[in-house]
This record gives C-alpha cells, structure tokens and sequence, in this order.
C-alpha cells in the first residue's frame, strides 16, 4: 500500500510543465543586427587610424587643428543625455505608462511618450550641431576632398550621423505607434526596448568617435 501510495503521489509531478523564459527573438535580431552594425564602425576607426599612420605627422596636425574642441564636447553633451531620457521612456514604457499622468513640469510622473519625444528633439539638436559645424569646417578649407584628413573625418562622422538621423526616423514610428495604439501592450514595450537599443549604441560609438577624433587628434 506505500508503494501504491507513493507512485499516486508522485504521479502528479510527472505531467507538470516547466515554463521556459524564451528571450524575445525582436530583441534577440536586434542585437544581432547591432553587432554587424559595430564592425562596420569597426571599419571606419580601422581607415581612420590606417591614413594617420602613413599621412605626415606636421601635415596631419595642420589639418587636425582645424577641428574645435569646444562646439563637439557640447553637441557630444547633449547626445550622452538624450541616452539617460531614452532610458527614462524605457522604465515608463516597463511599468505599462505611456503617457504623463500629471503636470508637464512634474518629470517623475511623465510617460514614455513625453521622454522618447524629449530624447527626439536633443538627437535633432544634434544633428543640426553637427551641420552647423560642417559648415563651420568647410568655410575654413576642410572638406571631404581637401585632404586625406578631411575625408576620413567627414566619412567617420558623416555615416554616425546618418545613423543618428535613422534613430529619429525610428523615434517618429515608435511615437506614432503608441499614440495610434487602443491599448498600450507588450508590442509597444517591445518597440521601446529595440528602438533604446539602437539609440545607446549610436551613443556608445560616437562616444569613441569623439576621443578619437577631436580629443586625441
């Protein structure tokens, strides 16, 4: 009879399943995605330093000396904490709010949407920064065709900044997304989290892209 009566016991057990966390494949292709990403930054540093290695010293810092300081640490500035304001609109978008829930001035209460649409506007700053100083370069000779210098610059920069320029595009759908959206779901959580993704790491690389560029010139 205790036999019987452990294998009844026991028999339960036997068919009960075992939930498995499977990672989410949107996030899982993104990540992947970003990787082939990065070694096509990984290209661009490898040209950058290939041409200051064979380009004469004087000549290079005749060129580099061109580039200000100043201007870029700010525009840097502001992307660095564009990244912390996405990542407020990802914990808003985790705890199932996308939109504020009291004073527009009261920011612990904002939602994802006011957070990705205030990570927005500070990557356009950005991009017009960056513009501005294009203009400011080529009024002083350096261009894409001016020199070796000039074109490594202008190629290492020019392409971050139209990734930046993807990322808005992809803040845009998200915005548009959320707000056409009956109910705010998983889906536009989902959304969130890639769209963050891309925006930190367009974040990290122009973080080495600056130290590389204007600080160790």
């Amino acid at each position: 009879m205790a036999a019987v009566s452990t294998a009844t016991a026991a028999a339960p057990h036997a068919h009960q399943h075992v939930t498995v966390n499977r990672p989410n494949p949107v996030s899982v292709g993104t990540i992947v995605w970003l990787a082939s990403e990065l070694m096509f930054f990984a290209g661009l540093f490898a040209m950058y330093f290939t041409v200051r290695s064979v380009m004469p010293e004087e000549e290079w810092a005749a060129q580099a000396d061109t580039v200000s300081l100043v201007f870029p640490a700010i525009n840097t500035t502001i992307l660095v904490l564009s990244s912390v304001t996405c990542q407020l609109g990802v914990f808003a978008a985790e705890r199932f709010q996308p939109v504020r829930t009291g004073s527009l001035m009261n920011l612990r209460q904002w939602g994802m949407n006011e957070w990705m649409t205030l990570t927005y506007i500070m990557g356009a700053v950005f991009v017009a920064g960056q513009i501005f100083e294009y203009a400011e370069l080529v009024e002083h000779g350096l261009t894409l065709s001016s020199s070796a210098y000039g074109s490594v610059f202008y190629l290492a920069t020019g392409f971050h900044g139209l990734h930046v320029i993807g990322g808005l595009i992809a803040f845009l759908f998200l915005l548009g997304r959320s707000f056409h959206a009956k109910r705010f779901t998983h889906h536009e959580v989902t959304t969130g989290l890639v769209v963050s993704y891309y925006w930190h790491f367009v974040d990290v690389v122009w973080i080495f892209l600056f130290a590389v560029i204007y600080v160790l010139k």
